[in-house]
């Protein structure tokens, strides 16, 4: 088992004495995750400092941020696997903790180890045996794409296979929150299409999904808002139209062969002109304007597009980053 979740199923246990009820109690339609104030450090490390955040029920949230940004360290303090040194944590009105107690937390994870000679279903029943209300082991299996395969011996999957076995292991408690980090590394492009179909599905069901990961067009398809964290800060917060309006630059493409650079850069509201080709890309500081001269100017212009800000761009621009491969 994951040593992290091997600890959020270890808090689970505490739950088997607990009725469900007490589950039944949880004020899920009236609180989401609550952040506030919070801060954490290690040494002299400052991983998150004031954090604010608020997530809704039923809302899909993902958290992006450069590589030491404080994701991991608060997403550990949401599933209480970390205390904070200041601030507050709620979820669904409990502690961390006393959530996960009650499964309502299900937190899929990027570090640690499956228990090895046991089967997937072994496994994700072993699991689900110490939460209180658990989803059937088959159920969990479908939705996260292992079905085929549960009768597999854990040391015998691939990079993809046991991160499916992680996320079933996640929904087998049948949480109101899911706690996903990264968790489409280690797949291909069909296995990460497929995951978030099956996520689709989940969030379908009313559940609260919090996601961080360096894949940003994930956060610009699938979450309802984007948290952007930078040095242990929140920087924006919004949705991923949001986001990337605030990156005030529009782009228009087209195709023009043996275009003049310097009469496109000229044209009223285009800041620069660069070729690709056959194409031509102008950045704008007002693409109406830009797109009206470039069609008066040059009417032989084909496949015209007119873009705005991508999420990528944005998360350069707000956090800094400097190397865009923390960015996927």
């Amino acid at each position: 088992m994951l040593c992290h979740v091997a600890s959020l199923a270890v808090m689970a246990a505490a739950a088997q004495g607990t009725s469900t009820a007490a589950r039944a109690a949880a004020p899920v339609g009236t609180a989401g995750v609550v952040i506030s104030g919070l801060r954490k450090s290690f040494g002299e490390v400052k991983a998150v400092q004031g954090v604010d955040i608020s997530i809704a029920p039923s809302s899909t949230v993902a958290l992006l941020g450069p590589n030491g940004a404080g994701k991991t360290t608060t997403i550990d303090m949401v599933l209480g696997l970390q205390r904070p040194d200041a601030g507050r944590i709620t979820v669904f009105g409990r502690t961390p903790t006393d959530a996960v107690k009650a499964g309502l937390v299900g937190g899929m994870l990027q570090v640690g180890s499956l228990v090895k000679d046991l089967t997937i279903r072994e496994l994700v029943k072993l699991v689900g045996g110490l939460y209180p209300k658990p989803l059937g082991v088959d159920e969990a299996l479908q939705i996260a794409g292992i079905a085929d395969i549960a009768e597999r011996r854990t040391n015998k999957l691939s990079g993809g296979q046991a991160q499916r076995v992680r996320f079933a292991i996640a929904l087998v408690a049948d949480p109101e929150l899911l706690v996903l980090d990264e968790p489409t590394a280690a797949l291909d492009v069909e296995g990460r299409r497929d995951f978030w179909a099956s996520m689709r599905a989940v969030a379908a069901r009313g559940k609260t999904v919090l996601f961080a990961t360096h894949y940003l067009e994930e956060a610009d398809a699938y979450a309802d808002r984007v948290v952007l964290m930078a040095r242990g800060k929140v920087v924006a917060d919004g949705t991923p139209t949001e986001i990337k309006a605030r990156v005030g630059s529009r782009t228009i493409t087209a195709t023009l062969p043996g275009a003049d650079l310097a009469a496109l850069g000229a044209l009223a509201g285009v800041s620069a002109a660069e070729a690709r080709g056959d194409d031509v890309v102008l950045r704008c500081s007002n693409s109406d304007s830009a797109l009206r001269a470039l069609l008066v100017g040059f009417p032989s212009a084909f496949n015209i597009e007119v873009r705005g800000g991508s999420l990528e761009e944005a998360f350069i621009e707000l956090t800094g980053a400097e190397e865009l491969g923390e960015a996927k």
